[in-house]
């Protein structure tokens, strides 16, 4: 499976990057703020304060199944999650990132700091495949779990950016954290199940689109 998806450089400059800049008031946090809803104003921003607390995670379910390949979507996703990733290494952020294509998700990262390597991966990550997303929230509740009693102080936050393209599914528990769904899917034909995957997560949901007009 090759690279067959390169990150659009500059697409999330006036979106998501903006959001990501240094101030005197200390960083802009953009996943918390994207929890709350899509920023309009400086003022929607939230900024970490100085004398942040130790512990943040972030766990990232990455969709990288066939479908994620039309109309550029998984593009759109690499160039958000290489912002996040260089984020996450700025601010020493723990991450864990389960990548769902093929027939099973595979955990890359389970934990550790951000680091140079998850670049590496990302710009050679490519879309093919089944969509084991199903598995990877199974897989992702089970792990948080057991990481919530080992660190029940840690604040943490689930990310999940796929187009929503199953079959069917069963009934989903909702997510353990706050929690943010990103919508991939583009064109002109629209399913729309990631908003109803959302729902029963108990997530926010944005459209990877709304992201670059902010």
């Amino acid at each position: 499976m090759g690279a067959d998806a390169r990150s659009r450089p500059g697409a999330l400059r006036g979106g998501l990057g903006g959001a990501l800049s240094q101030g005197a008031e200390g960083a802009i946090q953009w996943l918390p703020t994207l929890l709350r809803g899509r920023p309009r104003q400086r003022r929607d921003l939230l900024r970490q304060p100085r004398s942040r607390h130790p512990g943040e995670l972030w766990l990232v379910i990455v969709d990288a199944s066939a479908s994620t390949r039309r109309y550029g979507a998984l593009a759109q996703a690499k160039g958000l999650l290489a912002t996040l990733f260089e984020e996450a290494y700025r601010q020493r952020v723990r991450l864990a990132v389960l990548h769902a294509t093929g027939q099973q998700a595979q955990w890359l990262w389970q934990g550790q700091k951000a680091s140079r390597e998850l670049q590496d991966w990302l710009r050679q990550l490519g879309a093919g495949g089944g969509t084991p997303l199903l598995d990877a929230l199974h897989q992702a509740a089970g792990w948080l779990a057991r990481r919530q009693r080992q660190k029940p102080a840690e604040h943490q936050r689930l990310l999940v950016l796929t187009d929503g393209r199953l079959r069917d599914w069963p009934a989903l528990p909702e997510a353990a954290c706050p929690s943010l769904l990103i919508d991939l899917e583009s064109g002109p034909l629209r399913l729309g199940k990631a908003e109803r995957l959302a729902r029963e997560l108990g997530a926010e949901y944005r459209h990877i689109s709304e992201l670059n007009e902010v």
